[in-house]
C-alpha cells in the first residue's frame, strides 16, 4: 500500500520544528522513518503534515556533561553503538543495540525516535528505564524535563503534550566497575521480543549495594521490578536470591497478542532476568566494566 496524502515540512530548527508541530492541525515528526513509514504505508496512522527533523543538527550528538551522558534525540543508533564515549561510560545501552533491528534500520533509526514510538518489545526504552535516565522535552510552553518512569502513559503513548519535541535523553553515569547484562527472546534475532531484560548491579565486598532490572515486551510498555531490586540489595548474588529476584516477572499483569500470550511472556522473562542479572554480577565480580 502507499501513505494516504500529506504535506511535508523540513524545519532547520527546533523552534521552527516545534512551531510546526504546535500549528498544523495532525502533524507528526519524523525521525529516523523506520517505524512511523511503514506504518504509514499500511494507513495505520494518516498524519495530515510530516514533519521531517533530520536538517536539525541541533538535535544529534552525544556529549559527556560530568556526572552523565547526553544523547540528541536525533542521534542515529549507529553512532551510539560505535561511540566509544558511550561504551566507556554506559556499556549496557552500546551492548543492547546489538539487539535493536537490524544493521540497516540501527543506520537510520534515532533514539528520541524509539522512544517516542514506544512499542512494547523496544529494546531502548528498557534499558534506558533502568538506567534512570531524565528525557529532555520542549514546546510552545517552554522546557520541562521527564522521568523516563514517566514517559509511559500507555501502550504506544509517551507523555508528550502537544506541540511538544523530545530533544534530547540524559543518562546518569553510574560508578566504574558496576556490571551490566541484557538478554531477550525473539523468534529470529532482530525481530521483536517477546521478552527481554536489563540489568545493572553494584557490587562492594560481593554484596550487591544497588541493582537496575528493567523488562520489555512483557507489559504495555516497560518497567522497573522494583521488587526484585529490594529483594537482592544487601544480598550476595547466590544462586537464591537470583532466583528469587527473577521469580518475581511471575506478578506482571503482561499482554496478550498474536506472537504470545502474557503467561508465556512472563515465563521468559523470568528466565531473561536470571540471565540479565547473571552477566551483571559476572562483569561486576570481574571489574570488566
Amino acid at each position: 500500500m502507499k501513505a494516504a496524502p500529506f504535506e511535508y515540512h523540513r524545519p532547520c530548527s527546533i523552534e521552527e520544528a516545534i512551531r510546526c508541530l504546535a500549528t498544523l492541525h495532525d502533524a507528526r515528526a519524523l525521525a529516523g522513518g523506520q517505524s512511523l513509514l511503514a506504518m504509514m504505508n499500511f494507513r495505520y496512522v494518516t498524519p495530515a503534515h510530516l514533519v521531517d527533523l533530520n536538517r536539525i543538527a541541533a538535535l544529534a550528538g552525544i556529549e559527556d556533561r560530568g556526572d552523565a551522558l547526553r544523547i540528541g534525540a536525533m542521534t542515529r543508533q549507529r553512532d551510539i553503538k560505535a561511540s566509544a564515549l558511550v561504551r566507556a561510560r554506559c556499556p549496557l545501552l552500546a551492548d543492547a543495540l546489538e539487539w535493536v533491528g537490524h544493521l540497516q534500520t540501527r543506520n537510520r533509526g534515532t533514539l528520541g525516535g524509539s522512544l517516542t514510538h514506544l512499542d512494547p518489545a523496544a529494546e531502548l526504552p528498557g534499558v534506558l528505564m533502568a538506567l534512570d535516565a531524565v528525557l529532555e522535552v520542549r514546546g510552545t510552553q517552554g522546557a520541562r524535563e521527564i522521568a523516563i518512569g514517566d514517559w509511559t502513559l500507555g501502550y504506544m503513548t509517551p507523555a508528550l503534550q502537544a506541540g511538544e519535541l523530545l530533544v534530547a535523553i540524559r543518562i546518569p553515569h553510574w560508578p566504574a566497575g558496576h556490571g551490566h547484562g541484557f538478554h531477550e527472546l525473539a523468534r529470529r534475532h532482530g525481530d521483536f521480543a517477546l521478552a527481554g531484560a536489563a540489568a545493572l548491579v553494584r557490587l562492594e565486598h560481593d554484596v550487591v549495594t544497588r541493582v537496575a532490572i528493567a523488562l520489555i515486551g512483557v507489559d504495555d510498555g516497560p518497567l522497573r521490578l522494583t521488587a526484585a531490586e529490594a529483594l537482592l540489595t544487601g544480598q550476595v548474588p547466590a544462586t537464591d536470591p537470583i532466583a528469587a529476584a527473577a521469580a518475581t516477572a511471575h506478578d506482571v499483569p503482561g499482554i496478550d497478542d498474536v506472537h504470545a500470550s502474557a503467561a508465556y511472556r512472563r515465563k521468559i522473562a523470568v528466565v531473561m532476568v536470571r540471565r540479565a542479572l547473571g552477566d551483571a554480577i559476572a562483569r561486576a565480580r570481574d571489574g570488566t566494566c
